[in-house]
């Protein structure tokens, strides 16, 4: 270990991700000159120029591009293994930015009210959100998601998850549908009319599918869109059925307006599983006092929106 100098893994993480000799002296508080002295280190220690001059800027070798996430998960890693544990945490002081992971649908519903907790109690906090195609858990991993917003799936048993509602579809359709005109809507009528379906990965079949198949019936797909606010904006402007978490819609209940415009909710008349929408997160962070008030904030603010029953 003599010869590795541990120092140049968060100069490089800095580097990579800046793309910048001033941005990287900026962030770690060094003057541009000693960053460019550290720069010319790593190019001797790697092998690699790392960063190429490109007209005024600097872009990354393809090493640099392969090495980049290695890097950052290793130089968080590494911090977190050589931070000290404070007894008690002081908000207020928090400076860092936390990565969360979730469908548009919480965004659109969560994140206003996520960042006036957040600001409430630790003003120097900043809020990343980003898109969830999938439930693949190598961002938690990594370290490049610090909490998911979702169902726990099972292809990761050593994730943590900490339930933070329970929700349920319910069906949704523009205000004077004529699904709508009788006194209950049944399963055979709910298939007569055709539907849109929200999956990021494309996908028609889902637990819908399943619970009418069950009956012996199937619906009619006219569209799929990646999200659900996707699917409500198309059964508002068109004759399909949306059927969507109800979590999406507000406190709107069934068969009420929602509080998204011209769209009136039903309820299914299918037996489906409660949706059990937790935050995720990966193990190492179990003890990290700036996430246990992360997750504290989150939980509060969905249990207060959505109480889990």
């Amino acid at each position: 270990m003599d010869a590795v100098d541990l120092n140049l893994l968060p100069a490089l993480d800095a580097l990579l991700a800046e793309g910048s000799v001033t941005g990287a002296a900026r962030r770690l508080g060094l003057s541009a000159s000693a960053m460019s002295r550290t720069l010319a280190r790593l190019r001797a220690a790697t092998g690699d120029p790392l960063l190429v001059r490109a007209g005024r800027g600097l872009v990354p070798s393809p090493r640099a591009i392969e090495l980049r996430e290695r890097v950052h998960a290793l130089s968080r890693d590494a911090q977190a293994v050589l931070r000290p544990v404070a007894d008690a945490l002081d908000p207020a002081a928090l400076d860092c930015t936390f990565t969360l992971r979730a469908n548009e649908a919480f965004v659109e519903r969560f994140a206003v009210p996520l960042f006036r907790a957040v600001l409430a109690g630790a003003p120097r906090v900043r809020l990343q959100f980003v898109h969830k195609p999938d439930k693949d858990v190598t961002p938690l991993r990594d370290g490049r998601i610090d909490l998911e917003i979702g169902v726990v799936g099972t292809a990761a048993p050593e994730v943590r998850a900490r339930l933070l509602f329970r929700d349920r579809y319910v069906g949704v359709v523009r205000t004077g549908h004529p699904l709508l005109s009788a006194r209950t809507v049944t399963a055979k009528r709910l298939v007569a009319h055709g539907h849109v379906a929200a999956s990021p990965g494309g996908e028609t079949r889902g637990p819908v599918d399943d619970a009418l198949a069950a009956v012996g019936l199937h619906r009619d797909v006219r569209v799929v869109v990646p999200g659900f606010t996707d699917a409500l904006a198309m059964a508002r402007d068109t004759g399909l059925v949306a059927i969507v978490p109800q979590s999406c819609l507000g406190s709107a209940s069934p068969g009420r307006r929602s509080r998204a415009s011209a769209l009136d909710m039903f309820e299914l008349p299918l037996k489906l599983p409660p949706l059990m929408v937790s935050a995720i997160w990966h193990p190492r962070l179990d003890a990290d006092p700036a996430h246990r008030w992360l997750r504290g904030v989150v939980l509060a603010v969905c249990r207060a929106a959505c109480p889990a029953g």
